[in-house]
């Protein structure tokens, strides 16, 4: 959703901006997946009708059964507001009534939410979040790796501004934490599914399908 153009210390935000953008196509490229262009600026993503009416059109346009968002609480706002916006999107998409920018026809169809592990696997009041499953993705961990490699101006500017002196080693650590808190698998990811109402079946649960054994549930 946006841009980051404000994540730098040395080049303007339209160069940053065209810098990330470029970033986003090749790790989207490396992962196989469809590149959508970002909606606004860092720190300016906030669950408005503008920015709703944008990701409602591009739900319809990408017609998802599974929609993986960020964590409803994280460490910052954009990302918080970004899960709102997915989930409230995901939920009109098949609303003929709500108008999207650009108009989009409406989409009718089952769909599972999924919200990801927030960065540090604590909320912003630094409390533990246990995932509901997960998925094993140590054989994909160097594709990972070479999608988030891929966003190289974010080493420099993680470095100066949050301490963090290789994100690269930082999500490679973090997957292990979670492989470890799965108990069975070596590097893992956490997802908690969003409450069904009104977007599928109570018992729909089309990645636990998807992937079979590569995904479990949380231990009791």
């Amino acid at each position: 959703v946006a841009d980051g153009d404000c994540g730098s210390l040395t080049t303007d935000r339209d160069t940053t901006r065209a810098i990330r953008a470029a970033e986003a196509r090749a790790a989207a490229a490396i992962l196989g997946a469809t590149h959508h262009e970002s909606l606004t600026s860092d720190l300016l993503v906030f669950y408005d009708e503008r920015l709703l009416r944008k990701l409602v059109a591009v739900v319809r346009r990408a017609r998802p059964r599974i929609v993986l968002t960020h964590a409803p609480a994280d460490y910052m706002e954009d990302h918080m507001n970004t899960a709102r916006l997915a989930v409230t999107a995901t939920f009109a998409k098949g609303f003929p009534n709500f108008v999207s920018d650009p108009p989009v026809a409406p989409v009718p169809g089952d769909v599972a939410v999924y919200h990801a592990m927030p960065h540090g696997l604590q909320d912003g009041l630094r409390r533990p979040v246990q995932p509901d499953c997960f998925v094993d993705v140590t054989a994909v961990r160097e594709t990972k790796r070479r999608a988030l490699a891929a966003h190289a101006s974010q080493k420099a500017w993680l470095d100066q501004t949050q301490g963090m002196d290789s994100y690269l080693d930082a999500a490679d650590a973090m997957s292990r934490e979670v492989g470890r808190m799965s108990g069975r698998f070596e590097h893992a990811e956490g997802w908690r599914r969003h409450l069904h109402l009104g977007f599928s079946a109570r018992d729909d649960d089309p990645l636990a399908e998807a992937l079979g054994a590569s995904c479990i549930p949380a231990p009791a």
